[in-house]
């Protein structure tokens, strides 16, 4: 295909889908949904909806537990393959959601997303949303809508990501401010620091003994050697979601792989990982498709991570963390942060595989628990093991 019939293809797909999100976002999901809505709201109906995910997680697979343990509701677990099916499958998806959200008591879910915002709900139905991130990291909807990350706020307000929510649960009183600007929901008292129902499994022992357990069968090259998590956060937008692959693995097996293995854990966005060396296979490995990151945070001795929110929950073991931003400045550009970063983060910043070394080697002599419980009081605070209980207790009252 020549350039210029290249460059027209991809502005006619553009107005095509701009179409298309104008009829399905503004007209045909809105009726759908009122459609719906005249029939009563069935009291105890319970949607877990899992907006990009094809099955319910974490804080969900919580939620529907305690659920069922307390008795008289109806759950239905739903997706909706929002960015990851195509678009006839997705809108399948959606309009059956539609007719099942119309008569829900609640709905929990675990993203933003257009079609729970985009119009008005019934007030007797109540949306929860338990977010998928703790603390605040990286800064998010209306919060970059100066970013390259974002959108503007027209463009965000045109079609809503974070309409109808009647309690967004959050980490912390510390980041209510920060979940209320990215989402607009200033002064409301909408989002309330109840903690995070997934971090109930982090206190949880026969959970941690599983995931140990789980470790040695998957990885058994861990046995006797210290193990140290590497999640990083991807790069780049969802679609095109790519994973960092900036360290020296084999020089890092030469200096540290009698004491110790590592393991990779890559976004769920991204679709082609990095290839691990063949000569360190006895030394690093990619788990991302054999554990889930909530068995690996309660089995490693050490995270190096660089902008993810999961260094929030793994501060809850009280463990040596490290932060790989070898392209910070970059990053920061691209998608900005809620605190600066040199001051929030519990552990040594370095920016190249030299570095990380060095700074594995002596995590021991320059860890700092002091640091990291005084991180985890303040982002933390609310994760306490009894967040599942208390969020329903909430809605429920």
């Amino acid at each position: 295909m020549k350039v210029k019939e290249r460059i027209r293809y991809i502005i006619f797909k553009q107005i095509l889908i701009r179409i298309y999100n104008f009829i399905t976002l503004k007209m045909i999901y809105p009726r759908t949904y009122r459609k719906y809505a005249k029939r009563p709201v069935k009291k105890g109906k319970v949607i877990l909806l899992e907006p990009r995910f094809p099955e319910t997680t974490d804080s969900l697979l919580r939620i529907k537990a305690e659920l069922e343990r307390r008795g008289g509701f109806e759950i239905k677990e739903m997706s909706l393959g929002l960015e990851m099916l195509r678009i006839k499958q997705q809108y399948r998806k959606i309009m059956a959601f539609l007719k099942e959200f119309a008569d829900a008591e609640f709905v929990f879910t675990t993203d933003s997303n257009k079609t729970v915002g985009g119009f008005d709900k019934r007030p007797e139905t109540k949306v929860v949303q338990v977010w998928h991130a703790c603390g605040a990291f990286k800064r998010f909807g209306f919060s970059t809508a100066k970013q390259e990350f974002g959108q503007s706020k027209f463009k965000q307000n045109l079609y809503p990501l974070h309409h109808n929510y009647d309690i967004v649960t959050v980490s912390s009183p510390e980041v209510v401010w920060a979940y209320e600007e990215a989402m607009g929901l200033e002064g409301q008292g909408i989002v309330q620091p109840l903690g995070v129902s997934r971090t109930d499994a982090f206190f949880d022992e026969a959970v941690i003994s599983s995931a140990r357990e789980k470790l040695l069968s998957v990885c058994p090259q861990a046995a006797g050697r210290k193990v140290i998590l590497y999640a990083p956060t991807f790069r780049g937008r969802v679609l095109q979601a790519e994973s960092p692959d900036e360290m020296d693995l084999p020089e890092m097996m030469q200096q540290l792989g009698d004491d110790y293995v590592i393991l990779m854990k890559h976004h769920p966005f991204v679709k082609e990982r990095p290839v691990i060396d063949e000569r360190c296979n006895q030394f690093a490995f990619d788990v991302t498709d054999e554990m889930e990151i909530e068995e690996l945070l309660c089995t490693a001795d050490i995270c190096i991570s660089d902008y993810s929110s999961l260094i929030f929950e793994y501060s809850l073991f009280q463990k040596p963390m490290i932060f790989f931003a070898y392209d910070l400045d970059e990053y920061f550009d691209h998608r900005g942060f809620y605190y600066d970063y040199d001051e929030m983060t519990p552990g040594p910043i370095v920016k190249d595989p030299h570095e990380l070394i060095r700074a594995i080697k002596e995590i021991d002599a320059d860890f700092d628990p002091a640091e990291v419980a005084a991180f985890r009081e303040k982002f933390m605070s609310a994760c306490d093991g009894n967040a599942t209980a208390r969020i329903i207790d909430t809605i429920c009252s």
